[in-house]
């Protein structure tokens, strides 16, 4: 397993993780919340000498916005390689970021041999004026990519995200005994619900006057929460820490009792598991692809409405006040539901079927790229040509004989075992003779 991706700040070169997971921090310019500048052609040289070093086979790419994935993705399939694709965001259609975006994203998966969902069911609400524009329907994850990229759904898998429950154990002594501390963990933009979160909470602080605010995250409307604070003259029962590190989110977590998720749009929200991990009631927006995540006696759900979001927590704490909420048995039922290791072996599952499928010619290529649109479909080709013609021009000037093959890290030998607990299939492993 190869990771690739740019530098982060002095971080930059080949670092060896736990297990000899290798990582190579490409200096790419980040322009904008760590997206790279996309170039299309200057990534190949460098992504061709890690491709042959590393004895890569399979190349899986992350997020619709990623540069640097859609790039890579096009090299691959140039160099003949196997090539996945894992969307974790929902984008609509009617603004031109979003149809720019879905452009991008359709000449990218015409070429791709799977993709990977983390939600599945078609799950519709309503937003109110006021909170648009964003995906008009609000599709869930699978649906919301077949459509933007005009795919076939058989091509696409649904595997959810998961977390270490381990790392996300409940602590009752941390949370007050005098009041009910309500935990929002965000990146505090408009698509995370922030200005429901700005028009809510001084309603559920007038309604509850023993309620408290945990906050932690930063964003652009970081300004528009200090400004409500001090308007509603809220500084005792709101406190802002700020940006925080993933490793830091348990600490958070654990000093509340209800953690408030008021987005207008989510895949999936692996922070909501983490949150029912830790105990904590979750009260969140009924959108995308947040039905899926937990059963609905760890939820309580709201429109994405101002009302209905301060109706939601007020019913949320009233429950937790009557003791009808079994929050310390969250963290066991979240371990049985969720597993990296059981995503593990999904994953595995489309490896090798996308390695057991056929190999498309360039022709192929070109005729599915042309059927990308028909002003699109001409500029895919001649992106896909010259690509092609770039990667000859590179074996040419800097063949493979003479680039040295990494060596394999020490491994231990694997050992599949199915196990039925409710936690799916679980690996063991065992050392070589």
């Amino acid at each position: 397993m190869i990771i690739i991706t740019h530098q982060y700040d002095t971080r930059s070169g080949v670092r060896y993780l736990t297990n000899g997971l290798k990582v190579y921090y490409v200096p790419f310019f980040v322009i904008y919340r760590e997206s790279t500048m996309p170039t299309v052609f200057s990534f190949f040289p460098i992504f061709r000498q890690i491709v042959l070093r590393e004895k890569i086979q399979i190349v899986h790419g992350h997020a619709s916005l990623s540069s640097m994935c859609h790039e890579a993705i096009l090299h691959a399939r140039t160099m003949g390689l196997r090539t996945c694709f894992t969307d974790h965001s929902l984008f609509g259609f009617a603004d031109a970021a979003s149809i720019l975006t879905n452009k991008l994203l359709k000449f990218t998966l015409s070429d791709v041999d799977h993709v990977i969902c983390v939600s599945h069911t078609w799950y519709l609400t309503s937003l109110p004026p006021r909170y648009t524009p964003l995906p008009p329907d609000n599709h869930t994850s699978k649906e919301n990519t077949v459509l933007r990229a005009s795919l076939d759904p058989a091509s696409v898998s649904v595997i959810p995200n998961a977390v270490v429950a381990e790392n996300f154990k409940p602590d009752p002594s941390k949370a007050s005994k005098d009041c009910i501390t309500i935990v929002v963990i965000s990146r505090l933009f408009y698509n995370k619900g922030t200005d429901l979160l700005v028009a809510a909470i001084p309603r559920i602080c007038e309604i509850h006057p023993t309620v408290r605010f945990l906050i932690a995250g930063s964003g652009p409307k970081a300004i528009d929460l200090q400004q409500m604070i001090e308007k509603h003259m809220l500084q005792d029962r709101v406190q802002m820490i700020g940006p925080i590190r993933h490793e830091e989110v348990r600490d958070v977590m654990v000093r509340g009792h209800i953690y408030l998720h008021p987005s207008l749009t989510e895949a999936f929200g692996t922070v909501l598991v983490e949150a029912a991990s830790c105990g904590l009631y979750v009260v969140c927006t009924e959108v995308g692809g947040i039905p899926e995540v937990l059963p609905s006696r760890m939820t309580v759900f709201a429109r994405p409405e101002e009302d209905d979001v301060v109706d939601a927590t007020c019913r949320a704490i009233a429950e937790l006040r009557r003791g009808n909420v079994k929050t310390e048995k969250f963290h066991k039922r979240v371990q049985q539901m969720y597993s990296w290791t059981n995503v593990a072996m999904r994953t595995e599952r489309v490896y090798d079927g996308i390695c057991r499928g056929e190999q498309a010619s360039l022709m192929d290529r070109l005729k599915r790229y042309y059927g990308c649109g028909i002003w699109a479909g001409k500029l895919f080709v001649i992106c896909a040509v010259v690509d092609y013609l770039l990667w000859w021009v590179l074996e040419f000037w800097y063949p493979r004989s003479g680039i040295d093959v990494a060596r394999d890290w020490p491994k231990k030998e694997v050992v599949v075992k199915e196990v039925k607990d409710g936690s799916g299939i679980r690996v063991g492993r065992k050392r070589s003779q």
